[in-house]
């Protein structure tokens, strides 16, 4: 059958939106940029499930055929040491973090799931573990029982449900998003394609794309890419600079993804810490959690 021709996107998630086309989104205090920074506490499994399935990248050298040491310890960095630094600098910049946690975490790490809340920080969905992916190949029922023991974990941890999910490795299946709405998701983060929040069309319930930026990730710019941690700095400043100059027309979300295995080390942390500085020092920043963005979004949408 040959395939179907159509003015657009080539799925039916959500409709095509160049952003010259839109209306004026503003922020609150007439903000230029939103500002959402998400920290990914991320559990590696020494001996994940058989079915289980994960990217060769990030957090080790690849697959080898023994025992893994280097990649469940590397990123248990990030919850003994790393994410204690990041949060740290995060609040020094008055920046609440959205904390993307998985099952796993929220289940055997009571001390840093009420360190976070303390914290003031907002919790949402990410998963089993990082060693478990949803794919494609998962059965309906299979993806359900995935979402629900995800969303169900994090209830039980935090005591209330998380509305905003971001998916290990950002994978999906083509029915994840109307499963996760109709789970009671309220955001995604998975889809890295705008600077302004936007709806989905799921059939199941409300639910709204918080993207975020694939390049301005420590992982992809630092460890994929091989950026220095100077570089990697600096590019959060520029990226920066554009979009506030562009917020002045109308309103953008500067969403930035890390993980405190990475950037938590010792000697890039003062490089986030620079990077934030400057931003939270030029004005006109709203830095907000990712459901504060997405809720005034939904309730304030862009002005025709």
């Amino acid at each position: 059958m040959p395939a179907q021709r159509r003015f657009g996107m080539d799925h039916e998630h959500y409709d095509w939106s160049p952003i010259s086309t839109r209306g004026v989104l503003r922020w609150p205090q007439d903000a230029r940029l939103a500002l959402c920074v998400v920290v990914n506490l991320e559990h590696m499994e020494w001996s994940p499930p058989e079915d289980a399935w994960t990217a060769p990248l990030p957090g080790g050298w690849g697959h080898r055929p023994f025992t893994d040491l280097a990649r469940p310890s590397h990123r248990e960095y990030g919850h003994r040491v790393g994410i204690f630094r990041v949060l740290d600098v995060l609040e020094k910049h008055g920046v609440k973090a959205t904390i993307a946690m998985d099952a796993l975490t929220a289940e055997n790490y009571p001390y840093l799931v009420d360190h976070c809340l303390k914290r003031g920080c907002e919790v949402m969905g990410h998963g089993i573990s990082a060693s478990r992916m949803i794919s494609s190949r998962m059965t309906e029922q299979q993806e359900r029982e995935y979402l629900g023991a995800s969303i169900e974990a994090i209830e039980r941890a935090t005591g209330s449900a998380p509305v905003g999910w971001l998916g290990p490795g950002a994978g999906e299946s083509p029915r994840t998003p109307q499963l996760l709405a109709e789970a009671g998701i309220r955001y995604l983060c998975d889809w890295a394609n705008d600077e302004q929040p936007y709806p989905f069309k799921t059939g199941g319930g409300d639910l709204t794309a918080l993207p975020l930026m694939r390049e301005m990730d420590d992982v992809a710019a630092i460890w994929e890419r091989r950026l220095t941690e100077s570089r990697y700095g600096e590019l959060l400043k520029q990226c920066f600079d554009v979009m506030h100059e562009d917020g002045a027309a109308t309103g953008r979300l500067m969403a930035v993804n890390l993980h405190p295995w990475l950037i938590g080390q010792p000697f890039r942390i003062r490089y986030l810490d620079g990077a934030l500085g400057h931003m939270m020092g030029a004005g006109g920043v709203w830095a907000a959690t990712g459901s504060e963005i997405t809720d005034w979004y939904r309730e304030h949408p862009p002005a025709p």
